[in-house]
């Protein structure tokens, strides 16, 4: 048997695993785990944050944009409970994610010491899997069966290390078992329910698609059916870009992060195949639409929407075989007036992003950032008005990819996520996008980008303002107190800490600033850049309600809806007025 340090053989455990990379802050109660890293650090690397939290979101943000699980580590006290808001992000989300915590050492634990607390049951909730070891040769054992848990249940593990015993001699070899991610066993198709649905699709007159995270791995099948049955689809907006955004079939999501022609599509239908997703909202439908759910839980059958049909599959295997049917349908007036509302919706956002006569428009930072993003550009997108722009606009059409806080919503994720990607990624172009209130939460972390020299573009949409919150203040009648923020000089701050800022406050200044970014990143630059963008503070489309149908709202209600947010009847018809139109 080998001798080494239980610390050393945690990391062996972590490397075997193909953990690359952790994030954390040491402290007295890890020191000795993390000097197993260091002995181990020709291929695991401790990268040190600023904040645990920061290591925490970062570690979600890994597991989101990769499939593998991530590492972050805290000490006993204040370092674990940090590290508590990137785990529930990370459990709400169903992903894997290894929290290595620190604990006073087994000598002075239940002594009232200093920082000591019990930390086990603060982890039982957001943790699946959570033990505190109780000798040194069980560490590498347990830190084993955390990470197959995590993977299991796509969900959390919590090991908790007394610090004496990570730094005890063992006797270690490693394991003989394979370090396999746990795959589900698929449910079996039944090919007469996948026959029946072919059917339901051909006789419906509305019918869409709508597809979800459980469809991520299947999108040319998405793409397949959804041309085949001439299917107008929308996805939930953390699956967006399992369709490509740029399909004209594709309508975007519904919702507050969503499209006008999504929700006017959705609900016009009178027959929804829902894909992959536990869609919350779907129970806001419209009562009288056939509700198909296809989903690999079975848990998740029904749980938001009393469902007509249900089939226990597998999304890639349903739509696979759902396509081999050989079933089509004709492009019917239903599909081309969705589609024309698509194309009415992005002509009205490019009108929003050329005008700053009044002030930088967020929608005109949108389009900049699409056209200089590469085809294989990594997204880490905050919480808040930013993800509304972000999910409407950028590109997710090739191999673009994001990662965002979708269940937990939690601000402050765009700039962890943007540091994880460039480190899960480092040849491929990253952003984070983020508000001035969520980016102000975390930029100090802009210091671990510097250090661990990671060119991350980091866009700060700055309009003074909780503007998220502000919306759900008007919609409430309510005062707008307790949202404005203070303004800074984010560029300036970028500048100061080592990295590169650029401020724009108008289109032409935009224009400039994304020249030079592209010559920096031609350059091989190594620093991240902040792009500190003054924009106007306007409250943006809220296309959860869409009340512009005269077939459906009052006159006033219809007019209201126009002018708070302009959309005009001349280029922003009702879908019931194009539908009308491609019928005759």
């Amino acid at each position: 048997m080998t001798k080494m340090t239980a610390g050393q053989a945690l990391a062996k455990v972590l490397e075997r695993w193909d953990i690359d990379h952790l994030y954390g802050i040491t402290a007295d109660s890890i020191n000795n785990t993390v000097d197993g890293l260091y002995q181990e650090r020709k291929q695991l690397n401790y990268i040190q944050v600023r904040h645990e939290e920061v290591g925490a979101l970062a570690a979600a943000a890994d597991a989101k944009l990769t499939g593998k699980i991530g590492v972050s580590f805290g000490s006993a006290g204040p370092g674990a409970v940090h590290l508590l808001n990137g785990l529930y992000d990370a459990k709400m989300d169903h992903v894997p994610v290894l929290a290595l915590v620190g604990q006073s050492a087994t000598g002075i634990m239940n002594t009232n010491f200093f920082q000591e607390m019990n930390q086990d049951p603060v982890f039982a909730d957001v943790a699946e899997f959570h033990k505190q070891v109780t000798n040194a040769d069980q560490i590498p054992y347990v830190v084993d069966e955390a990470i197959r848990s995590a993977y299991a249940s796509r969900s959390v593990s919590v090991v908790i290390l007394p610090d004496d015993l990570s730094g005890q001699t063992i006797d270690f070899d490693g394991f003989k078992t394979a370090p396999l991610a746990v795959v589900p066993q698929k449910p079996t198709l039944d090919e007469a329910a996948v026959e029946a649905v072919a059917t339901e699709l051909k006789t419906a007159k509305h019918p869409i698609m709508w597809v979800g995270q459980g469809a991520r791995k299947a999108q040319a099948a998405v793409v397949k059916v959804a041309e085949q049955f001439n299917l107008p689809t929308l996805s939930t907006a953390p699956a967006t870009g399992v369709m490509p955004t740029d399909h004209p079939l594709f309508m975007g999501s519904r919702g507050r992060l969503g499209t006008k022609a999504a929700f006017e599509v959705s609900q016009a239908a009178d027959l929804v195949l829902f894909v992959g997703t536990n869609y919350p909202f779907a129970r806001f439908l419209p009562g009288n639409i056939k509700f198909i759910q296809v989903n690999n839980n079975l848990a998740d059958l029904g749980k938001q929407r009393d469902a007509d049909t249900t089939i226990l599959a597998d999304a890639a295997d349903f739509l696979t075989r759902l396509a081999a049917t050989g079933v089509t349908r004709d492009a019917t007036p239903f599909v081309r007036a969705a589609k024309q509302d698509k194309l009415n919706w992005l002509t009205w956002l490019g009108n929003l992003a050329a005008d700053d006569h009044d002030g930088l428009a967020a929608e005109g930072v949108m389009a900049a950032i699409k056209a200089a993003a590469t085809s294989d550009a990594v997204f880490g997108l905050d919480v808040g008005n930013n993800t509304e722009w972000s999910i409407r606009q950028l590109p997710f059409d090739h191999a673009q990819r994001f990662a965002m806080s979708a269940w937990y919503g939690t601000m402050g994720f765009g700039l962890p996520a943007g540091l994880a990607g460039k480190l899960s990624y480092p040849d491929k172009q990253v952003w984070s996008i983020s508000g001035d209130g969520g980016f102000a939460m975390v930029m100090p972390d802009l210091l671990t980008e510097v250090k661990y020299q990671l060119p991350v573009i980091n866009v700060v949409l700055e309009n003074k303002a909780l503007g998220y919150i502000g919306h759900e203040k008007i919609t409430a009648g309510q005062a707008p107190y307790g949202i404005d923020l203070v303004g800074a000089d984010w560029a300036g701050m970028a500048d100061n800490m080592g990295g590169i800022g650029f401020k724009v406050t108008n289109l032409a200044e935009l224009k400039t600033a994304m020249t030079k970014i592209e010559a920096l990143q031609a350059a091989g630059n190594t620093k991240p850049i902040v792009l500190d963008a003054k924009i106007k503070n306007v409250d943006p489309i809220d296309t959860s309600f869409v009340p512009v149908d005269p077939d459906q709202f009052d006159a006033k209600t219809i007019a209201t809806y126009r002018k708070q947010y302009a959309v005009d009847e001349a280029t922003q018809p009702a879908f019931s007025t194009l539908l009308k139109q491609f019928e005759n």
